[in-house]
């Protein structure tokens, strides 16, 4: 099992770790290509139930409510991303000399011999809506493509289906790429570096690195982020990365762009990167006005979708094209409705504080709506920046104590609402709670900074809460 493909599966003792989204896939795809598989799972619930029977039909061994034990004989344990690295059964695959794959290593070891090229797209927020806009990008250029990954089409599904693609549009996470160490891309983005899934990886250190793979034997680009600051920052991930020879760095700004960057001039998207002599020459991309919706933070998203496609070498026109035709999912800043005045947006995505810290800097007077899990984070910082553009708060969720915090020391004079309750109704009624502190002119903004599982079951549906409770007063 070492670093090359490996051809022939059959009979290879192969334990899977983990159900779900790619545990299932993985499973079938192995047992389909003449592998023993037995697959492990922590839980033992009726979906986990539903899943096995699926499996066992087929023929697989299925072990619930263990997750812990190695099973005897496994040659190579494929994991699911979210299995934190200290795991015991990863401890014991250590001490028996047994390789552990992720589902996006397993993917890349399958491809064919021409399979598509991979664009990779990793970084704390904005990964989603970067991979589809690039994949719309591509689409306009004519180019037979999907977006895969942690999002839409299985990564498996794409490299294994009958469909020839031509490039694929690839989003990874840090947990993905922590478990894919042979993974080369064509080009390769960093959107962003902020502190998440510290609990995860240990440190913002082991965090930043695993982020930094991505770069890793990259052919043609290495797209990294030129506003950002901290250390490290997506350049040091670069500088670091072992790549191909004559592969460039190249660089993404909401300001005017130097040398080897994509940047913003006038209100126009433009290109120094990949133009001839980019010394003296740019190319137009397309307007600000052609990205939807024109907050910073997306601009920075079009850049970087952008610089993947052009490093793939599409024209101009196509970036253009490809942008016009994207319209973001559902709780990314989603207008949902004016009423008396005043604007309702749904940025229920915003599970962290970097990317509540993006939509705040959208609007010039909010009455922001936050809270749930905080997942470690701290919120002084973000606070202390968009303390100027708040006009009121309403707090909800478990963790809510923190920001409300936060609140007194940064932004003193701000009113804020605490609401103790969790159950259906809270929503209701801290949108009404907003209602009343907003004045006409002024944005009232679901960005919770906090993930939604104390309250609700995903974000979605936290977003649908939210999105239900502003048609109710808009009735």
């Amino acid at each position: 099992m070492g670093s090359g493909q490996v051809t022939d599966w059959q009979g290879k003792h192969v334990t899977v770790a983990g159900l779900g989204v790619s545990g299932v896939p993985a499973a079938r795809a192995l047992h389909g290509l003449g592998a023993e598989v037995t697959v492990v799972n922590d839980g033992d619930d009726a979906r986990a139930r539903e899943q096995a029977a699926e499996l066992e039909a087929l023929g697989v061994t299925v072990r619930l409510g263990d997750g812990e034990t190695l099973p005897d004989g496994t040659e190579l344990i494929v994991t699911a991303p979210g299995w934190r690295p200290d795991k015991p059964l990863f401890a014991a695959a250590d001490r028996a000399g047994v390789p552990v794959w992720g589902d996006v290593e397993l993917a890349w070891r399958l491809r064919g011999p021409d399979a598509a090229p991979w664009l990779a797209v990793t970084g704390t927020n904005g990964k989603t809506t970067t991979v589809q806009m690039l994949a719309s990008i591509l689409e306009a250029a004519g180019l037979r493509t999907a977006a895969v990954g942690n999002i839409g089409v299985s990564l498996l599904d794409a490299v294994l289906g009958e469909e020839p693609y031509d490039v694929l549009a690839v989003e990874l996470s840090s947990y993905q790429l922590h478990w894919a160490p042979s993974l080369r891309a064509h080009s390769a983005a960093v959107l962003n570096l902020a502190p998440d899934h510290l609990d995860w990886h240990g440190s913002m250190e082991a965090y930043a690195r695993d982020k930094g793979r991505v770069y890793e034997g990259n052919r043609v680009a290495c797209v990294y982020n030129a506003d950002a600051t901290g250390k490290p920052s997506t350049e040091d991930l670069v500088r670091e990365a072992d790549v191909e020879e004559g592969c460039r760095a190249v660089g993404f700004t909401l300001g005017a762009p130097g040398p080897s960057q994509l940047g913003v001039v006038e209100g126009i998207l433009v290109d120094r990167a990949f133009v001839e002599n980019r010394q003296r020459n740019a190319q137009e991309l397309a307007e600000v006005s052609d990205v939807n919706p024109p907050a910073p933070h997306n601009i920075a998203n079009a850049l970087a979708a952008a610089a993947l496609a052009r490093a793939y070498g599409v024209p101009a026109s196509a970036v253009r094209d490809g942008l016009r035709a994207f319209t973001p999912d559902a709780h990314r800043i989603a207008h949902v409705a004016d009423v008396d005045g005043v604007t309702y947006i749904d940025d229920s995505k915003a599970t962290n504080t970097h990317a509540a810290e993006a939509s705040l800097a959208a609007y010039d007077s909010i009455v922001w709506i936050a809270g749930g899990l905080a997942k470690g984070a701290t919120f002084d910082e973000l606070v202390g920046g968009a303390a100027k553009r708040l006009r009121g708060a309403v707090l909800i969720g478990r963790d809510r104590a923190l920001i409300r915090e936060a609140l007194a020391r940064h932004a003193p004079e701000v009113p804020v609402v605490d609401l103790g309750r969790t159950d259906t109704g809270a929503m209701l009624q801290a949108v009404q709670e907003a209602q009343r502190l907003a004045r006409p002119g002024d944005t009232v903004l679901l960005a919770p900074a906090c993930a939604s599982m104390d309250m609700f079951a995903n974000y979605n549906k936290r977003g649908d809460a939210f999105a239900q409770a502003v048609r109710e007063l808009g009735a």
